[in-house]
C-alpha cells in the first residue's frame, strides 16, 4: 500500500466532493482524500497497483465531473 500526496487544481467544493467520490470508486484506489482550500489530494493505492495507470485513471474520472481538473505531479 503506498500513499502519495499531489497539488490540484479543482474549481469548486461540489465538485471535489464529487470527484473524490468518483475516484473512491476506481480499481487500484484504496482511499482518496481531496480537500478543496488546500488545493491537494491524498491517493492511497491498493498494493501492486499501477500508479501512474491509477493517476490517468483518476484525471479522466475527475474530468468527466470538471473538464479544468488538473493534477501536478
Amino acid at each position: 500500500m503506498m500513499q502519495k500526496k499531489y497539488s490540484i487544481e479543482v474549481d469548486c467544493a461540489n465538485c471535489a466532493a464529487a470527484v473524490e467520490r468518483r475516484v473512491a470508486k476506481l480499481k487500484g484506489v484504496e482511499e482518496v482524500t481531496i480537500s478543496y482550500m488546500a488545493q491537494k489530494m491524498l491517493v492511497t493505492y491498493a498494493a501492486g497497483a499501477d500508479e501512474q495507470a491509477v493517476l490517468a485513471e483518476i484525471l479522466a474520472a475527475a474530468r468527466k465531473i470538471e473538464p479544468d481538473f488538473v493534477i501536478e505531479a
